[in-house]
């Protein structure tokens, strides 16, 4: 069965014409990609705005070969296929309008971690942004020593910001621009590999997907969606790593930046994100874990909420108190979605409704805490 919708959701994805958008609202709509092919001629009267058209260009035999052909090539070579209905595919990302439909994976370190976080930067690092990148992921690791690093690979900030968390003993996953029989830029092909060892490599595209310009964009999308928040460490007034914040902030994330000098160059893009209330302002590793609630507490709560406290809660509202139970110093709310399995959506209104019934209060930093 599992197979079965690999092959259908790889085969979607190479449909002409119907784009990632197009794809995701089909499986949304249907719940799975082998739905979206099975009743492919009912499609006009079960989704609204689809048309005979769409009936049509879903009929390519050609996709399916494609598509055979890429899952051949991902068992040969220990590679997952992650579809969007996959217990693996990352929750976070599930909950982004753009998020694609397929992935391919290959590491040893879950997607769906408790915290994830993704830094990012400039190409062009400067002596201090390398500083930065070092001295925050080895206090990190120290404060948070389950955390996933995310970034992209690429030279300056990103591949820094890689090796230090393999140097400081955090799993890292690089999200990459292209499929994953290649490593861009080959310079860095030493790291990667040991990032599969030690976290993992991430990609969006099929094997012979070259690293074109507009898959950069696109990459960055699945950097800032798969994470629960977004650091800036260094970026000129333009550059992806503002692109991958703007992403993050549209995704309801949490964004931060480390500020520089007033003339430095690379540190005019963190300079405006801060100015702007773009991102908030950060100096060190402790900052950015106490911003986040992530803060963990040595001795279990004596006022432990029970359930019969609460007669009138519901469920799903109950699978949320106990998970703050296990936290008393507060969860931010991506880490509640994944650690109770509730979509962002619901899990925001359900928030509201505790809050409401005076059992949880909202802190700073989208963290919520049970009232003792």
């Amino acid at each position: 069965m599992k197979h079965d919708e690999q092959i259908f959701t790889l085969a979607l994805t190479r449909i002409p014409g119907l784009g990632q958008t197009g794809a995701y609202h089909l499986v949304k709509n249907m719940g799975s990609a082998m739905a979206v092919f099975q009743h492919r001629t009912e499609l006009p009267q079960l989704i609204p705005g689809a048309t005979e058209k769409l009936v049509k260009i879903l009929d390519c035999p050609e996709a399916f070969k494609r598509a055979e052909e890429e899952w051949l090539f991902a068992e040969k070579n220990q590679i997952q296929c992650i579809t969007y209905n996959d217990e693996r595919y990352p929750s976070r990302l599930r909950e982004c309008e753009d998020a694609p439909i397929a992935l391919f994976y290959r590491g040893n370190t879950p997607l769906n971690t408790l915290r994830t976080v993704s830094i990012v930067g400039t190409r062009h690092a400067t002596a201090y942004g390398e500083d930065l990148c070092n001295t925050f992921v080895r206090d990190l690791a120290n404060l948070c020593p389950d955390v996933l690093v995310v970034s992209g690979l690429a030279y300056g900030i990103d591949i820094h910001t890689h090796r230090a968390a393999l140097q400081h003993g955090l799993a890292t996953v690089g999200v990459l621009a292209h499929g994953l029989d290649r490593i861009y830029p080959a310079a860095h092909r030493k790291t990667a590999i040991a990032m599969m060892g030690q976290g993992g490599l991430l990609t969006e595209f099929m094997s012979g997907t070259n690293p074109d310009r507009q898959n950069f964009v696109k990459r960055n999308r699945i950097v800032a969606g798969v994470c629960d928040a977004t650091i800036v460490v260094e970026s000129a007034a333009k550059g992806g790593a503002l692109i991958t914040a703007e992403l993050a902030e549209s995704y309801h994330r949490d964004c931060f930046a480390f500020p520089g000098r007033t003339t430095d160059l690379y540190s005019a893009g963190c300079n405006a994100l801060i100015r702007n209330n773009r991102a908030s302002l950060i100096l060190s590793a402790e900052d950015f874990v106490e911003a986040m609630g992530w803060k963990t507490s040595t001795h279990p709560s004596n006022n432990a909420v029970q359930r019969e406290l609460f007669p009138e809660l519901s469920e799903e509202e109950m699978n949320v108190v106990q998970a703050l139970q296990r936290n008393p110093d507060g969860m931010q709310i991506n880490i509640l979605v994944v650690e109770t399995n509730i979509p962002i959506n619901r899990m925001s209104a359900l928030l509201f409704e505790l809050e409401m019934k005076g059992v949880v209060r909202a802190m700073a930093g989208g963290v919520y805490r049970l009232l003792q």
